[in-house]
């Protein structure tokens, strides 16, 4: 059995930040379709925080606008504006981690039901070999 310890969701932060190329490809692959595959690599641009960056930008420019007198107001620039455009790409970048977490973690499950089987296999095998050679009478 391994016993690494507890899956750290840091570890595979970097893959939700910054996924490349031949991860996009690979993901696109997957789909079938361009409308499926168009989706894909939307959602998988969109789940960076490089365009939580670029939507923060997007957003702080609509802020002076917002604060003019009739402009549309603080509040309403932040909850319309700043809190659908940033927080929706911060909350796909905070599901693909959990995702990739669990993906892990699932992995070293399998990986220790696998040891664990195994070795109730010898076992099995070694104490039926035993048996089966009685001795005679």
């Amino acid at each position: 059995m391994t016993v690494p310890g507890p899956v750290k969701t840091e570890h595979h932060l970097a893959k939700a930040l910054h996924p490349s190329p031949r991860v996009l490809k690979e993901a696109m692959g997957e789909a079938e379709g361009f409308n499926a595959k168009f989706a894909v690599l939307i959602t998988r641009l969109v789940g960076t925080m490089w365009c939580a960056y670029l939507f923060t930008v997007i957003a702080l420019l609509g802020l002076g606008p917002a604060l003019k007198p009739g402009g549309e107001g603080l509040i309403a620039w932040i909850a319309q504006t700043f809190l659908q455009l940033v927080l929706l790409s911060v909350i796909m970048v905070g599901q693909n981690v959990q995702s990739l977490a669990a993906d892990a973690r699932a992995a070293n499950t399998f990986k220790d039901a696998e040891a664990i089987l195994d070795r109730l296999d010898l076992h099995t095998r070694c104490r039926r070999g035993r048996w089966s050679r009685a001795p005679a009478r």
